[in-house]
């Protein structure tokens, strides 16, 4: 077990345990390489002691990472350290969808739908990549904080089955598709079946079926029909109804046949809700194909039914169910009440006993009569025409057990059904008469055509007898062997160079992107998984992660500012600026940002802003001029006039000059309507007196007049 803040790899820091199963545990880490937070599950010891399951895990999950929508919970890397095999996914933070449900009680409409179409998307992405998902229940679906729904552990149910653990259990049995709960073929369609079920959960705020023990869930599955979820949802639309009705339908062939039917569907439903528009399927049965499971096998032997003995039985182990996220694990422990049981097979053992006894007793009481003298042997028989009379289903099903417990000693010779599928085999063993039983034994990965048969117990030419039932192998899809190839270096290189370099390789590429970094340049690589130091097969995924370049900057807004503090502010946030051509503003004081360039964008750093200066209000100007004249009393003069004279307006002066003669003109270009011209200056004042002689006084004056 791992302890918070040990490392994987070197890379990976353990910050905490967030789930735990029967296969695994759950923790939160630190990728400390490209900086993030990751999921990573720990294969529990029990399993990583078998080397076989370990393979197998191995390769399943690195199929599963080649998966990458938004609706999945990506898989990023694979690995194995002293001993613990690991997978490190997507950190997602939010909740499941069971728990949400728990919460909620009933989804509405809308919502459920919404939710299933994100699921279907992530489905379907698998799909399109030929891996089935095994295990899909409210506990692997995810609801993200943002509210985006992912898929998780893909992949990781098909290692698992292949390691012999049993479908009832590895696939929670509340949402089991009926050929995972007899351990029949599973394709696509057995996905479609128990999204049907978290479907019916969300709209209803319950499960269909439940019982004390997984053996009984099981069971109803095989045997009964959902409830409609009308019955506990009177407003579900009748098309999301007949959706859900569709999807579980007991036959594969009654249900949509690939996801994408499913899709179309409910997007439909989400648009138009109240039309009535799903097709079901009718129900056919030819009763002649039967497709037994092991467990169902087991129950017959019980019951003494004779039958072939299989060549070799697989063991099965019950392994808790292993969920992410979540510590609480809604399915009920397996136990060891009982196997899965044909109930068409129980109800004619049940007759086939009760016959028996009736014909004990009428041949007691035969031989007492005959004892007794009341019947003699020999003597003549008078036949007695009964009316004909409707026989009853229940009698009917009375004559055939009699008829088979009659015919047990017919016998024939069996016949090659190899390459043929079940359907096809059981047809050609019909043509014997002998009311053989095919059914799927195990399946094996072969290179032989998938669904086909390539094992009998009963070899062609061996003798058979009525009633016996043909244990069977199915193709299962071969693995393919792949050519290993070295994973090639790519950090430091840019993005065009890596894609370049992998797929030269013969690899595929992802890429994403990292943290921002200063130091390195936009689109360099950064870090790649796998690494240099690992292998990958032809045609795996590298992901490359680029660096973003510098951490993008927010222009900040400068209009309003002097010049001064726009050229400060813009430096400081790592911006350039330059200016265009000052413009007059009458709101604007001069010298100040009337406008600017990307305010509030998002940009590089060293980006230039360009600046537009207020030249302040514009005003019209023109050329004005008057004459000041110093008054002088008769008979006197002015001498040694000095002075000075100003033209101005309240906030500016146009013209100024100085002053030696009693008359001054003032001139000069002024803004606005007007402006006032002033003259300030000394002088002496001479005047001649009556008898010849002269009085000096020194003066001052102002004078001043407007001009427009």
């Amino acid at each position: 077990m791992l302890e918070i803040g040990n490392f994987l790899s070197d890379r990976y820091e353990i910050l905490s345990k967030i789930g735990a199963g029967g296969m695994s545990d759950v923790y939160k880490a630190k990728d400390h390489i490209l900086s993030r937070f990751v999921a990573i599950k720990v294969l529990k010891s029990e399993f990583s002691e078998d080397s076989s399951f370990v393979t197998k895990f191995r390769a399943e999950a690195q199929s599963a990472a080649g998966l990458e929508h938004p609706n999945i919970v990506n898989i990023y890397d694979v690995g194995s350290e002293d001993g613990l095999y690991y997978i490190v996914m997507e950190y997602v933070e939010g909740i499941t969808l069971k728990t949400y449900i728990e919460k909620k009680g009933q989804l509405s409409f809308k919502e459920s739908a919404s939710i299933a179409i994100q699921v279907a998307r992530g489905i379907e992405a698998a799909h399109n990549k030929d891996i089935i998902h095994r295990d899909i229940k409210p506990q692997n679906i995810i609801i993200s904080t943002e509210g985006k729904v992912k898929v998780t552990d893909f992949g990781i149910a098909r290692a698992a089955s292949a390691n012999t653990i049993s479908a009832d259990v590895m696939g929670s049995v509340h949402y089991a598709s009926p050929e995972q709960a007899r351990n029949g073929f599973v394709d696509g369609r057995s996905d479609i079946y128990s999204l049907g079920i978290v479907m019916f959960e969300m709209i209803t705020g319950r499960l269909p079926f439940d019982g004390d023990t997984t053996v009984a869930v099981a069971l109803r599955h095989l045997q009964e029909d959902i409830a409609r979820p009308s019955i506990y949802a009177p407003d579900i639309p009748i098309s999301f109804e007949k959706i859900i009705l569709k999807c579980t339908q007991k036959t594969p062939d009654r249900r949509y046949q690939n996801i994408e039917e499913l899709l179309v569907d409910l997007r439909r439903s989400l648009a138009n809700p109240d039309d009535d528009f799903v097709v079901i399927a009718p129900l056919v049965d030819n009763g002649k194909t039967k497709v037994i499971g092991q467990d169902e096998l087991e129950k017959i032997k019980d019951h003494g039914i004779q039958k072939p003995e299989p060549k070799a039985e697989p063991e099965y182990e019950d392994p808790d169910e292993d969920e992410d996220y979540d510590d609480d694990d809604d399915d009920e422990d397996d136990d060891d009440e009982g196997r899965l049981l044909n109930p068409k097979m129980d109800k004619a053992v049940t007759i086939m006993g009760i016959v028996t006894a009736v014909i004990i007793l009428i041949v007691i009481v035969y031989l007492a009569l005959s004892v007794a003298g009341v019947i003699k042997f020999g003597s003549k028989k008078t036949e007695t025409k009964e009316p004909q009379t409707q026989v009853t289903e229940t009698q009917k099903n009375t004559q055939e057990t009699q008829k088979q417990t009659e015919s047990q000693t017919k016998e024939g010779k069996m016949v090659s059904i190899l390459g043929m599928t079940v359907d096809e085999a059981q047809k050609e063993v019909d043509r014997l008469g002998l009311d053989l039983t095919v059914f799927a034994f195990e399946t094996k990965e072969s290179d032989e055509k998938e669904g086909t048969i390539i094992e009998q117990d009963i070899e062609e030419g061996d003798t058979v007898k009525e009633g016996a039932q043909i244990n069977v192998t199915i193709a299962g899809k071969a693995e393919k062997k792949e050519e290993t190839i070295s994973v090639p270096s790519v950090i430091g290189k840019t993005k065009t160079s890596a894609e370049s370099a992998i797929k030269s390789a013969g690899l595929k590429v992802s890429v994403e992107y990292g943290d921002y970094n200063d130091d390195v340049a936009a689109d360099v690589v950064v870090d790649q998984s796998p690494s240099a130091k690992d292998t990958a097969n032809k045609g795996d995924t590298v992901t490359i992660i680029l660096s973003p370049g510098q951490e993008p900057i927010t222009v900040p807004n400068v209009v309003g500012y002097t010049q001064a503090q726009a050229e400060s502010t813009l430096s400081n946030a790592g911006l350039k600026y330059a200016y265009s051509d000052a413009q007059y503003d009458d709101s604007v004081p001069e010298g100040s940002v009337i406008s600017q360039t990307k305010s509030g964008d998002t940009v590089e750093a060293g980006t230039t802003i360009t600046l537009t200066l207020s030249k302040g209000k514009k005003v019209t100007t023109k050329q004005v001029s008057t004459t000041l004249t110093l008054d002088v009393p008769e008979g006197a003069e002015a001498t040694n006039i000095t002075g000075a004279y100003e033209l101005y307006d309240n906030n500016q002066e146009y013209a100024n000059g100085s002053v030696s003669s009693v008359s001054v003109t003032v001139s000069g270009t002024i803004s606005g309507d007007s402006a006032t011209a002033t003259v300030d200056w000394e002088y002496d004042l001479v005047t001649t007196n009556e008898d010849g002689t002269t009085t000096t006084e020194h003066k001052t004056a102002h004078k001043e007049a407007t001009v427009s």
